[in-house]
């Protein structure tokens, strides 16, 4: 633990300098945080993660093995990136031209996993709470809620906030069996009751 940064860094993880870090984060094995980033309270890297310049964290994000966030990406609270999962930040790469400064924008909103080995490709927002299957390759905007698998992504269904799948009684009414939180579904989108 650096008491001093009240964060924890493995001796191998490499932090540039002009990163902000805060407090409780651990950063495991060979990872790489980058100059300009910012990493929220609580937030657990896992190894081998490459955490690019100017990239954002919220609080409580957890990224497991292998993961790369490139600059262009911000991950709200309480997101779960799960093993080896890849973001993109250029639609058109080419080795011969540099496309530096034209890095799309991903937002991961607050409380959504991304599942093993998914691909997000850039410019592609993910919704709150929104749950992508293990390999799913996701092309375009994801809801709030939403439960995305396969290639290309396709949504199947709705998640509650614990990570159950939500059953719509004929009133359109959902109920999470593990923390009985009421949910509605109106107009093609879900949201929680009070």
């Amino acid at each position: 633990m650096d008491t001093k940064n009240k964060y924890f860094a493995h001796e191998t993880a490499i932090i540039d300098a002009g990163c902000e870090i805060g407090e409780g984060v651990k950063i495991w094995h060979f990872s790489h945080i980058m100059t300009g980033c910012k990493l929220g309270d609580n937030c657990n890297i896992g190894q081998n993660v490459v955490v690019s310049p100017n990239v954002v964290l919220g609080k409580n994000v957890k990224i497991q093995n292998n993961v790369s966030l490139y600059t262009g990406v911000e991950c709200e609270d309480d997101v779960f990136l799960g093993p080896s999962m890849v973001f993109t930040n250029v639609t058109n790469p080419r080795s011969a031209v540099n496309r530096r400064g034209q890095y799309s924008k991903t937002l991961v909103k607050k409380g959504a996993s991304i599942g093993a080995n998914a691909t997000i490709v850039c410019g592609h927002d993910i919704g709150e709470y929104a749950f992508i299957g293990a390999g799913t390759v996701v092309t375009k905007e994801i809801p709030d809620y939403a439960l995305v698998v396969g290639n290309p992504g396709k949504q199947i269904g709705w998640m509650s906030e614990f990570g159950h799948r939500l059953i719509f009684d004929k009133n359109n009414i959902a109920i999470c069996p593990e923390s009985n939180e009421k949910y509605q579904l109106s107009d093609g989108k879900v949201k929680k009751l009070n």
